[in-house]
This record gives structure tokens, sequence and C-alpha cells, in this order.
């Protein structure tokens, strides 16, 4: 604490406060957003608090690289906002305190943060990723919560489609039952007037206990050869007992499921998959291109090696196609052509082929290297939103939530805006990884750059006077090479 001056002091508190604030509020909103994407597959399943506790904290941890460029960027356009609305900034200044000196600690303190930023991407992001979208998919696949309801069809039995018209006291009155399980073709519908639901024991099955109702069933699979009769069953009971397949524990896949997926690895073994599956294509490829040499472009009687050696006395012109195809019987040609069309046919199969047995690993590779790239562009970010949002703070001096926000939302729309393109881009394999995932970064270093260099030598960028003076200077020049032409 003896070599942190007092002034630091300040600067961070300021800061560290907002950045808290900020961070936490933009979770939130971003939580919030996530959760309201996959609303239809929370609501009406009957998942315990725990699991929902669960679900939220991985998911709040997988959008902390997304929110931590936008916290440190409104923070820091808040602070010195705020520092330059009250003349914090200004008196600094004329203390002999230069910009840089007045942030030097939160360069420190920022560079930290991009650090940590970096190995909570390395090592608890993919974790967090693979725990939630497994957690997810459990959750999905979960069946709904048993809750019939009145006056309209009820479809969370799979295969099945039940209507009640009516309740009373848990009986349910004038039943409909459709039943798909065995297909369209082979439906069972039933009615009754009324009966009961209920799950057994084990919560694997629903179990419906019907009473004074009739049945009807297609028997299409025992329809007699060489008939055009349909057999079907009919049934008239007086208590009937159903059973459907309705499973209403919350069963946990096994986090195994997405363990080869690329968010769920780290620079390590990012680095190990990319190696190994560009040693796949390698081969393939070869693979493929001897195929073609040998059994594609070189058939039809005649050696390849010697077509690639016309040094050999081989009279290159009786192998002339046209010639061949013309001195031909029409009955040949038609033999001919078509024979070309079955193999030109053969040859787009084959062509399609390799091209799937190249593309899915190609794919694999871009998205693994785009991951790989993604965990340094991300953490670089921070540092650069740091220096957009402290020197754009110093020279608009703003404070409050304000025009801070509206500034610091516009930029990282923008940001994230360039930064989905270029990963789309990545991933379509039309730019290289680091092409696309660094995109974003390349536009807005020049921009940080620059906003820094004007809150260095105390620029008036968003003045209206100085675009004022500016234009006016720039019409004077024109009317001035005017008249020199004029009196000319």
């Amino acid at each position: 604490m003896v070599f942190i001056k007092k002034i630091d002091l300040y600067i961070l508190k300021r800061f560290f406060t907002l950045f808290v604030m900020t961070f936490l509020i933009v979770i939130f909103i971003l939580l919030m957003q996530f959760l309201w994407k996959h609303f239809a597959d929370l609501v009406g399943k009957g998942i315990g608090w725990d699991v929902l506790a669960e679900f939220f904290l991985y998911a709040a941890m997988t959008l902390v690289p997304l929110a931590l460029p936008l916290a440190l960027l409104l923070a820091s356009l808040m602070t010195f906002g705020n520092l330059g609305e009250n003349f914090e900034l200004t008196a600094m200044k004329s203390a002999g305190i230069s910009l840089f000196r007045i942030i030097r600690p939160l360069i420190i303190s920022v560079s930290l943060i991009v650090v940590a930023a970096f190995f909570f991407s390395d090592n608890v992001l993919p974790k967090s990723q693979r725990n939630m979208y497994t957690l997810l998919f459990s959750i999905k696949h979960k069946s709904p919560e048993l809750d019939v309801p009145v006056g309209e069809f009820y479809s969370g039995i799979n295969g099945v489609n039940l209507y009640v018209r009516s309740k009373e006291q848990g009986l349910l009155k004038d039943l409909m039952i459709y039943d798909f399980s065995n297909g369209f073709n082979n439906a069972t519908v039933i009615v009754a007037d009324s009966g009961r639901i209920q799950i057994t024991g084990d919560k694997k099955y629903l179990l419906l206990t019907l009473m004074n109702g009739e049945s009807f069933e297609n028997l299409r699979e025992q329809k007699m050869s060489g008939s055009n009769h349909i057999p079907y069953r009919r049934e008239t009971f007086a208590r009937k007992e159903v059973l459907y397949d309705f499973d209403s524990d919350f069963n946990r896949y096994d986090k195994s499921l997405l363990q080869d997926r690329h968010v769920s690895k780290n620079i390590k073994e990012l680095s190990h998959s990319i190696d190994s599956v560009k040693l796949i294509i390698k081969e393939r490829s070869a693979s493929q291109v001897q195929e073609m040499l040998q059994y594609r472009y070189f058939s039809g009687g005649v050696s390849w090696e010697i077509l690639l050696e016309p040094d050999k006395n081989i009279d290159i012109k009786k192998y002339n196609s046209d010639s061949l195809f013309l001195n031909l019987e029409k009955s040949e040609m038609e033999l001919a052509v078509n024979q070309a069309k079955e193999r030109a046919k053969s040859m787009l199969e084959k062509i399609e082929y390799n091209k799937i047995m190249l593309g899915e690993p190609q794919m694999y590779i871009n998205q693994h290297s785009s991951e790989w790239h993604k965990k340094f562009a991300l953490s670089f970010a921070c540092l650069i939103f740091f220096f957009i949002g402290a020197p754009l703070g110093a020279i608009i001096r703003k404070g409050g939530f304000g025009f801070p926000v509206v500034i610091s939302v516009l930029m990282f729309v923008i940001y994230y805006i360039i930064d989905l393109t270029g990963y789309k881009m990545a991933r379509e394999n039309i730019w290289e990884a680091y092409q696309g995932m660094w995109l974003s970064s390349a536009i807005l270093l020049p921009i940080g750059v620059f906003l820094t260099y004007k809150a260095a030598i105390d620029a008036t960028l968003f003045s209206p006077e100085t675009y004022v003076k500016m234009i006016n200077t720039i019409k004077t020049k024109i009317f001035g090479v005017f008249k020199t032409r004029i009196v000319k």
C-alpha cells in the first residue's frame, strides 16, 4: 500500500464501484434475455428449484465473456465522465498530472482483469458451457408436468391427444383420446363418460381409468393380401384401464455427451483436436487424388502413366474423342452418349461424396479454430473497450446512466455485429479463423488509439463549435479557390 498514491486509490475506488455494479446489471440483462429464449423449454416441466438454480448459475457463467467487455466500457466511460463533469479531471490536469498518469492504476487493474478473463475462458468457461448445455438438453427431454386443461386438447403424452370437457373433484368428464403412437394409419380412438388419471409408483407410466365408453381401432397390419377391406376392432366397456409411457422423473444426461464439442474444450484440447483432424483431412485428400488419377481421369484402357509421358512413340491423334465419336454409327453414338451420361452422373456422385468426406472435418476444424482464437480475442477486446471508454468519458465529460449508457450500448452493438459476422465467415471457411475472430479487434483498436490520443491532447472532439469552425474554414478555402479562378 506504500506504493499506491491517494489519487490512485480514489480512481480505483470510483472505477471498481461502477464496474461491479454495471457488471451485475449487464449479467442480469443478458441472463433475462437468455432465459426468455429458452422459456418454452423450462415452463411446465416441474423442475425443482435446485435444478433451476444450477441452470441459472451455469448460464450466468457462460455469459461472463460477453458481459465483461460491456461492463468495462460502461464503467470506464462513466468513471471519467463523472470526473470530467465534476471538473475533477480538469483539476488533476491543472496540477500537472497527465491523463496517462491518471489512468495508470486502471491500466494495471484492467490488465489483470484481462489475464483473469483469459484463464476463466480457458478453464472455467468450457466446463460451464458443457454442464449448462447438458442440463438444458436434459430439461428439454423431460416430460411436462401433468396438468390436463379443460376444453382443449392436451398433447403432453407422447403420441396421444387427450380432450376433457370438464372436471369435477378430480374426476374427468367426457373424455376423448386419440392414440397415434402406432402411426396415423393405425390410430385408436377412445371416448368415455368419465375417468381418472394417476401416475404409477415408479413415475414411469400414466394410468388412465375410464368408465362407460367405447374404443375403435384400425387393424391395418392384419389386412389380408388381395383384400381391400381393412379389419378393425370396436369395444364397449364399463371400466377400462390404459397405460401410457410418461416418465415424469428428471433424468440427467451424461456430461460426456458434449465432450467432443468445441465449446467444451480448453486451448490445449482445441489444439490437439485441430492437429488430429488436419491429419485426417490430409490422408483423405491424398487418397481421393490417387483414386481420381487411377480410376476416373485416365481410365478406359489407356494407362495414365503413358498419357503423362508424351515422349514415347504413341499417336495421340488416334485417341481424339471427336474423331472417334463421329466415326460411330447412330446406335453406337446413342450408346456412347448414354455411357458418358452415366459416367458423368457417377463422377458427380463421387465428387459430392468426397466433398462430404472433406467438408465435415473441415467444419470441425473451423469451429475449433474459431473457438481457439475467440479465447484470446475476447480478452483483448476487454482492453480495447477500456481504452475506448476512458478517453471517451474524458472527452464528453458526461456522467450518470444517460449518455454513457447510450454510447456504450451503441459501441457494443457494433462490436457484436462485427464479431458475429467474422465468426460466421470463419465457420463457413470463407475467411481464415484468425481473420474472422480478430476482425472486431482490428476495427475497434484504431478507434481506441484515436480516442486516447484526442483525450491526451484535450481535443474537443464532440464540441459543436469545433465542427462549425471546421466547416467555415473549408467554405472559406473553397470560395477562395473559386475567386482565384474567376479573377484569372
